[in-house]
């Protein structure tokens, strides 16, 4: 339609931008108008008609999306604990915190009125643990078995205000975007954000070199963490005058950091000095040198890199032991959703019976700790195994029966090994 008027002096009639600088400029009989102006028109709309809601599908529908959802009536912190042992294998302490954080978290929210001049304050939480020990799984079953909004972010992405990369804000959009814009059930929901490490500080010194992915991003969590109004642009990305932001107040939102926190151990011998001089030493005092994470503290955090002021915002500080044989084994096998049984209903859906040897089992747990990359090192190491028979069976009808043995599995994989050596 631009065609017809290409020859014209075209400007958007609502904005009064011309036609070269707007991306779009849709004509109408007299008039034209500009993406830009579509755009917060459709806001305008959403937000009349669905009560600050900017849920696509409810506009169609003609109705304002379900902002209800409910809490396990009978949920305690054993319950809750016991909930996570079905999915998750091992850290009880870090299951235990976890359990007793939401359980007290959400029975702030429903607290009603204050008691006395008692007001509650929200407790957000911090994992440190190596990669694939659990940290992602846990607050993802957790915000599962409570029903509420969930959204996963990725720390690495962000850069303070001004600079490429997205705004803190946009954490917000993600939890936004899973509940179908609603507002109030966003504001109930929990965010993970991943790669909490990442944005440390890089330097002892903060006004050394501009650090816009690293310090800058800290400070811009410290009011979200806290609790504050927060404007968010509703599809993510960086706000623009033009844009229809909505409100967002997280003073309910549970937030929860993790991090591999790779050399904190330093931090932490350094400052236990697990040189012991002297005779006599106690027995019970003794450390384990080869796992130093128990003895983490918030001061640990500190000299890695992370902000006073966030770490004030994330009182829980728990931990996640490292992953050992007997732990990747029961991976495999216990889970509700475990790796086995995931092929075994994959193999059954071709009508054939999967079976894996218990030595078998043993030299995946095997494999997987020489790897070093904890519960995510069992998928790599399945599908190198598993590959060539999802290959051929579905071609070989006749077959009904599957069997993995240790001399197979062996074999699969030092093949998967010399492949990746030639290449």
């Amino acid at each position: 339609m631009r065609n017809r008027f290409k020859d014209k002096e075209l400007h958007c009639n609502f904005c009064g931008k011309e036609e070269k600088e707007a991306m779009i400029l849709v004509a109408g009989l007299e008039s034209h108008i500009c993406e830009a102006c579509v755009e917060q028109a459709q806001n305008i709309i959403i937000q009349e008609l669905y009560n600050n809601d900017a849920n696509p599908d409810a506009q169609k529908q003609g109705k304002k999306p379900d902002h209800h959802f409910k809490l396990p009536v009978a949920a305690t912190p054993a319950l809750i604990k016991s909930h996570l042992d079905n999915y998750v294998i091992g850290q009880d302490s870090a299951k235990k915190k976890l359990a007793v954080a939401v359980y007290n978290h959400y029975k702030r929210i429903g607290q009603q009125t204050k008691i006395g001049e008692v007001e509650i304050e929200k407790s957000n939480i911090l994992f440190v643990g190596r990669t694939g020990t659990g940290k992602t799984l846990i607050a993802k079953t957790i915000a599962k078995f409570l029903n509420v909004p969930f959204a996963i972010v990725d720390a690495t992405v962000f850069t303070e205000a001004g600079y490429v990369g997205e705004d803190v804000e946009s954490i917000l959009a993600r939890l936004l975007q899973n509940c179908n814009y609603s507002v109030e059930a966003a504001e109930m929901g929990i965010v993970y954000i991943d790669e909490v490490d990442k944005i440390a500080r890089k330097g002892d010194n903060p006004s050394l070199t501009r650090d816009v992915s690293g310090e800058g991003v800290q400070q811009g969590l410290l009011k979200m963490l806290e609790g504050s109004e927060v404007s968010v642009p509703p599809y993510g990305g960086r706000k623009h005058p033009e844009q229809k932001l909505l409100k967002v107040n997280t003073t309910n939102i549970l937030f929860i950091c993790g991090g591999a926190f790779d050399g904190i151990e330093r931090h932490i011998a350094r400052r236990i000095n697990t040189q012991v001089i002297g005779y006599g030493n106690d027995k019970k005092n003794e450390i384990d040198r080869d796992n130093l994470l128990p003895y983490m503290n918030h001061q640990d955090i500190k000299s890695f890199g992370l902000i006073p002021e966030l770490l004030g915002r994330l009182p829980i500080l728990t931990h996640l032991d490292p992953l050992d044989k007997t732990a990747l084994k029961r991976i495999l096998t216990e889970p509700k959703n475990a790796i086995m049984k995931q092929y075994i209903h994959l193999f059954e859906m071709e009508g054939v019976k999967l079976t894996v040897t218990e030595e078998a089992l043993d030299y995946f747990a095997e494999v997987a700790l020489e790897y070093n990359l904890g519960a995510r090192g069992l998928r790599s190491i399945c599908e190198a195994i598993f590959t060539d028979a999802m290959f051929e069976i579905p071609s070989n009808r006749a077959q009904k029966e599957f069997v993995v043995s240790l001399e197979y599995a062996k074999e699969r994989i030092e093949q998967s090994t010399a492949m990746h050596k030639a290449a």
